[in-house]
């Protein structure tokens, strides 16, 4: 096991011969059919992307469609896939962006901003900071990207199809155990991995993470957790491209 990160080639690593399997997202999972290179991908972990936008409450931006106009906090990243979709969906413009750093004091400074989020890691933050946030869950809304993608390349599907078999059970099967049984020892290893991460931390998550439906949702329900539906998985990229 090797960590990633937002700032992590993972694609690279992959076609290198670095990592025999990556956790990577829909967009970088993309580029494999676009660049024309080998990339198979395997499961989705999470049935739902963990991307959101935060709001005030009080203010009238309780929906993303009243959001148009209005400064929202928007990273790098964001720019190009989620923000694309929300600006065919809802209009909104670029001039709206503001940059977001990670910085939560941009937000709370202004009552009339929103700003890009994980469900799971800046709405805790906030409320600690005194703001009960607003929280427009873009899964929610139509935005079915896949996430926590789950990728290796063909010819190791092909040479080694039990190991991959055996490697997506057995994550598949720790997920469902840690949302449904004891994370305590899970737990453990993200704390000493992170010392940052409390356990109150991980707890607002394993909470979020449930009542969203971020794993046992959608097509898990009938396939099980780590399930990919063609059909989704080809009007989600119709969707994209077409923004």
């Amino acid at each position: 096991m090797r960590q990633g990160g937002p700032q992590l080639d993972v694609n690279a690593l992959l076609l290198a011969g670095r990592a025999d399997v990556v956790e990577t997202d829909a967009f970088r999972t993309f580029n494999f059919a676009r660049d024309n290179v080998p990339g198979l991908a395997i499961a989705a972990t999470f049935q739902k992307d963990l991307r959101a936008l935060l709001s005030h409450p009080g203010v009238g931006n309780d929906t993303l469609a009243a959001l148009k106009g209005k400064p929202i906090l928007i990273g790098a990243a964001g720019r190009t896939s989620f923000w694309q979709w929300l600006k065919a969906k809802y209009g909104y413009s670029d001039d709206q962006i503001r940059p977001y750093t990670f910085n939560f004091a941009p937000f709370l400074a202004d009552k009339n901003s929103s700003q890009q989020a994980f469900i799971t890691s800046e709405p805790y933050a906030i409320r600690e900071a005194g703001v009960d946030p607003v929280i427009h869950l873009l899964a929610d809304h139509g935005f079915v990207n896949y996430s926590d993608i789950v990728v290796c390349l063909p010819k190791t599907a092909a040479e080694r199809k039990d190991v991959v078999q055996r490697f997506v059970d057995a994550s598949m099967k720790g997920w469902k155990s840690y949302l449904t049984g004891d994370p305590a020892p899970a737990n453990a290893l993200i704390k000493k991995a992170n010392p940052d991460m409390t356990d109150d931390k991980i707890a607002y998550a394993i909470k979020v993470m449930r009542g969203a439906g971020i794993i046992g949702s959608g097509d898990a329900k009938a396939l099980g957790i780590g399930a990919l539906n063609a059909d989704r998985w080809n009007g989600f990229y119709k969707d994209m491209a077409d923004c």
